[in-house]
Parts: C-alpha cells; structure tokens; sequence
C-alpha cells in the first residue's frame, strides 16, 4: 500500500470512529429522562449512566496510551473498537440501571483504547504541514456525531426504545473492525522495548476514581475525606512518574513543554465548562418546555452543526496562523455562549436557547482542531501515543467533571429524587446554577489558551 493510500486510510477509519463514539455518548444523554422513567431512576442515579463511562476512559486513557505506544497503536485501537461493539448489544439487554452503568463502564474502556490511538495514528502516518488539515476533518467527525446524536437518538428513542441507540452502534462498530483489518496496513510504535509502569497506571486509577466519587457524594462529611485521598494519590503519581524508568505518563512533557501543559490545561478546563450543556439542556427541554426526544434533539443539534462546519476551516487556518490565537478567541466565545444559557427561565424562548447554542458551537470549533494541533505539534514523534492519550484524558476528565459539577448541583438542589412537576423550580435552578460556575471556568480558560506561548516560534 502507497503512502497516500496509508494515509486516505488512517483518515477514513479514525473519522468513522470519531464519529461513532460521540453519537452513542450524546445519544444516550437524549434518551435519559426515558431510561430514568423505565427503571425508575432518581437525577444522581441517571447521571451515572453518562459519568460512569467517562471515568472508566479517564481512568484508561493513560495506560492505552503507553501500551499503544509499546505493542502498536492499531493492535490497541482494533482492540478497543471490538470491546466497544460487544458492549453496545450487551448494553441494549440490560434489566436495570446498575446493570447498563456496568456495560457503560466496559464502554469507557474499549472508548479510551480507541481516544488513545486514533489522533496518534493520524498523526504518525501525516506530515506537519497536513496536521491541522487532518486534525480538523477528525473533530468534524467527533461533532457530527454529537449532531447526529441528539436528533437520531431522540428518533429512536422515541420510536424503538432507547435500547435501539445501542443496537445501531453495532454495524457501524462492525464496519469498522472490517476496515481495520482489510484497509489500514503496517503498525506504529514510539517506545518498543519500554516496559509497562503497571504500579503508576492503578496509582493514577485510584486517584481518579476517589476524586470522582467524593465529588458525587458531596456534601456528605466522608467526601472531603475521599476527594483529599484521591488529590494526595494524583501527587504521588507524579512522583513515582518522575522517578520510574519507563513511566506510564511522561510527567516532564507538562513540567518542561509549556505549549503541551497549557494546551492541555486549556483543553481540560473547555471540556469542564461544555459538556454537560447537552445532559442539562436534555433535562430542561424534556421537563420544563415539555418537547419530545426528538424535539428536544432537533433544538440541540444546533451546537454540534455549527461546530461540524466551522472545525476544519479552524483546523486548516492553525497550520497557517498560530493555534493560540485561534483557540483562545473560540474560548471566548465558548464562555459568551455559557452566558447566555445561564439568563434562561422557564419563560425562555426555543429560538434564543438556538442561537445561544450556535455560539457556543462556533466557539468550540475555533478552539479544539486548532488546541489539538499544538498539542500533537509540541511533541517528538515518539510521544505521539501519550499526546494523543493526554488530548483523550483532558477530554474525558473534563467531560467528566462537568458532569460531577451537574451531579454536585443536583444533589444539592433537589437530592436523591426522580424529578417531578413539583421539584421544576429546583431544576431550572440548579441548570442555571450549572451554567454560572461553567461560564466562570471557561472565561478562566482563556488565560491558558493566551499564556501557552507561540508554536511556531517556540517560545
């Protein structure tokens, strides 16, 4: 296979799959109320079904990232896409919440092998000057599935259950494998012969793990404790990390690469602000303005559209002018369209919660292909597989703590009970309280996206 069908190749596989595991995530986060209402499931309980697979791929998406690294980044990204279409069947059949929070879990991780490798793939197999480019057309296809998700799950959601958004990853997933095995010839490694820090991947594991879940069961007196635990257990990871031979996760990329920390810091911190727009705004559509599923889809399809559109034009102008500018202006406007969200009321009109979302969908388009591409850009070639993982986990992470500040807020506000007519004020609420603290994160943000310094000159 010639250079240029290696790379036609490496493009199509990772943009399907961008595309497939955002579809699944933001479908699932449409078909919530229905979930809830079948197995009778409070707010904290439902919030678990989006948060449990995000902590199963931060917690994964480290280790993946090194093991790609060592055995080959196509082995690791067959392997996770095999384990992602098991789960989805098995997900579909489940009897009870816990049951589908457990298939979720296993989603996350067959999710992280495959965040882990497919922006590494991608990146070995292209040139510098093509990066963005590519990089671009990649986060075109991660936002076209959160577009299609909403709309489409919402459909099947109301038309076949919300089983059914579960059973249609399956031939996709199944394509998938099929193009991987047929069409994407020859392996990549960065550190053949390193051995794996297993001792720093559970240290990492367990410090995510207690975060999280003290986040969740705030303010119970236990989850200071836990939180606390979890932060001096990321501390030690840093130090084991920096005294290992063959460490899971280079700590001096981030203590050494201010472009690399702050992109990524950058990214962690857009994720923390954004992601639970779409579980809110599901919550309030269905409950408050009382739209169907598919209703509800069609409104927020709007914010990923924009953001389908707008990415590889972003993409292609940050191989061009420098990625700081671009990303940090997007942040800005990602933070006006937060703003935004936070003045709505239960009189607010669908128009205005439209153009809101439009925004904030320009605005992540201008920040995340140009963020990426510093990210991958700031590395030697044999850190590929860790900076395509640390672009994973800040993603992740941040997903996943903008979900622990919905849960956090939901627990405050209206405590462990399935939401009900009488409990609409606390809801509306406790969203608007959720905007407020992401549209504070996201202008704090901004500061990052400034301060990394310039790619191109490498200050």
């Amino acid at each position: 296979m010639n250079n240029n069908a290696a790379q036609l190749s490496a493009l199509i596989i990772a943009s399907i799959s961008s595309f497939l595991t955002p579809f699944m995530i933001s479908s699932v986060n449409i078909a919530l109320p229905a979930i809830g209402k079948e197995f009778k499931s409070d707010a904290v309980l439902l919030s678990w079904v989006a948060t449990s697979y995000l902590l199963a791929a931060a917690v994964s998406l480290v280790p993946f990232g090194k093991l790609a690294d060592i055995y080959g980044r196509k082995k690791v990204f067959l392997s996770g896409q095999i384990i992602v279409t098991v789960t989805s069947l098995l997900a579909a059949f489940s009897v009870s919440a816990p049951m589908l929070i457990v298939f979720r879990i296993f989603q996350g991780v067959g999710g992280a092998m495959i965040f882990a490798t497919s922006i590494a793939i991608l990146t070995s197999v292209y040139p510098p000057q093509e990066r963005g480019r590519v990089l671009g057309i990649a986060v075109a296809a991660v936002y076209i599935g959160l577009s299609c998700g909403p709309f489409f799950g919402g459909w099947l959601t109301q038309h076949f259950s919300w089983r059914s958004i579960f059973l249609i990853n399956i031939p996709l997933g199944l394509s998938i494998i099929w193009l991987v095995l047929w069409k994407l010839k020859g392996e990549w490694t960065g550190a053949q012969g390193d051995k794996f820090d297993l001792i720093g991947s559970v240290i990492y594991g367990a410090a995510i793990v207690a975060i999280m879940y003290g986040i969740t069961i705030i303010p119970a007196l236990a989850s200071i404790w836990i939180i606390l635990a979890g932060i001096l257990a990321l501390a030690g990871f840093v130090k084991w990390e920096t005294r290992v031979r063959y460490p899971v996760f280079e700590v001096s990329l981030f203590m050494e690469n201010r472009t690399f920390s702050y992109s990524c810091l950058a990214a962690l911190i857009n994720y923390s602000a954004t992601f639970a727009v779409g579980f809110l705004l599901s919550l309030y559509l269905q409950y408050i303005k009382g739209l169907s599923p598919q209703g509800a889809g069609l409104v927020l399809i709007s914010q990923p559209m924009v953001m389908a559109v707008f990415s590889p034009l972003a993409g292609k102008l940050s191989d061009r002018i420098e990625p700081r500018v671009i990303a940090s202006l997007g942040m800005a406007l990602t933070t006006l369209g937060l703003i935004l969200l936070a003045l709505i009321t239960n009189h607010t009109t669908l128009l205005y919660i439209v153009i809101s979302l439009m925004v904030l969908g320009f605005g992540f388009a201008l920040f995340s292909s140009p963020n990426m591409n510093a990210i991958m850009s700031s590395v030697a070639k044999k850190y590929y597989g860790i900076a395509s993982g640390s672009v994973g986990t800040m993603r992740v992470l941040g997903q996943m703590l903008s979900m622990g500040i919905a849960t956090l807020v939901f627990a405050l506000f209206i405590g462990r009970a399935e939401i009900v007519p009488e409990l609409y004020p606390e809801l509306i609420k406790s969203v608007k309280i959720a905007f407020i603290i992401s549209s504070g994160l996201c202008a704090a943000g901004i500061f990052f996206s400034l301060s990394r310094g310039d790619l191109r000159s490498g200050d």
